[in-house]
């Protein structure tokens, strides 16, 4: 952005309007979506490149009133699109939406999300507030995720529910340091509180000694929406899972090896190798 205001229609030219950023990534999520028939995987990088096109101005060091206005342009063009005159740049995304029947809702509570960011920057909300926040951010892109998939309702909103706020507090946990560096804070005050750590700066938060007993409480927390949603899946048809499986197994296997390395810092950012992420891909592609 290099402090530029970018509108909705801007930033999502910058992602092609085809397969986006996720295409050329060697992530876990994408990954898990080249497995997809082509139609479902389409749908997903357009829901990504959304996503990513959002998130880059929340995280962009524009100013902050520039940057509210650009999360406002996405919002209309998101509207646009569901009142039938969608921008140019968003004519594959709206043939998404249309072949999926994805919910206005969801998109907007994904922008809800990244305004959270950029009103203030987040420090140590309270339980109630993060649970918003990983639900917007995280929750809301599995709601559309699921659909795509083709999970039957009710289903798909508890997926959405329990996996989107694992996969939200493992990132939590991960990018403690890269978070703290920005002046940002996601560990819930009420861990913080039981732990004995003032919520000062994110600074000192993260350099705080006893801040490992925060981080076991999220990882806990984290470890329950896992299994919620592991219990969930089992009850699925597994071609309409696979994609979820891959990312639960690799996001469970980085919790666990942030909360084998400890919190001491100074912390080495834990990845998967990627003959173990190439495995796991493998595993639920053939089963």
């Amino acid at each position: 952005m290099a402090g530029t205001q970018i509108a909705a229609s801007d930033s999502r030219a910058a992602t092609g309007g085809q397969a986006g950023p996720a295409a050329s990534s060697g992530s876990s999520f994408h990954a898990a979506l080249r497995i997809l028939p082509a139609a479902q995987r389409q749908a997903m990088f357009e829901i990504y490149a959304f996503c990513r096109a959002v998130d880059d101005i929340a995280d962009g060091d524009a100013p902050h009133a520039d940057r509210l206005a650009a999360l406002d342009a996405w919002r209309r063009d998101i509207d646009a699109c569901y009142a039938g005159n969608p921008p140019a740049p968003l004519q594959s995304l709206c043939a998404q939406i249309r072949a999926f029947d994805l919910r206005q809702a969801d998109f907007l509570a994904v922008i809800d999300g990244m305004t959270m960011d950029v009103v203030q920057d987040i420090r140590a909300p309270d339980a109630a507030t993060l649970d918003l926040y990983c639900d917007r951010v995280a929750s809301a892109v599995g709601r559309l995720a699921v659909r795509v998939f083709g999970l039957e309702e009710d289903c798909g909103i508890a997926l959405a529910h329990h996996l989107g706020r694992a996969l939200q507090l493992t990132n939590i946990l991960r990018d403690i340091d890269e978070d703290a560096a920005i002046g940002r804070l996601y560990l819930p005050a009420e861990a913080l509180a039981a732990a004995g750590i003032a919520p000062a700066t994110p600074a000192a938060v993260a350099a705080h000694p006893a801040l490992g007993q925060a981080c076991a409480a999220v990882a806990r927390e984290a470890r329950a929406h896992y299994d919620q949603a592991w219990a969930i899946m089992a009850r699925c048809p597994a071609r309409q899972v696979r994609s979820p499986r891959i990312m639960a197994e690799v996001y469970h296997r980085i919790l666990a090896r942030l909360c084998a390395q400890g919190w001491r810092a100074p912390r080495r950012r834990v990845r998967l190798p990627r003959a173990q992420l190439l495995w796991i891909v493998l595993r639920h592609a053939i089963g």
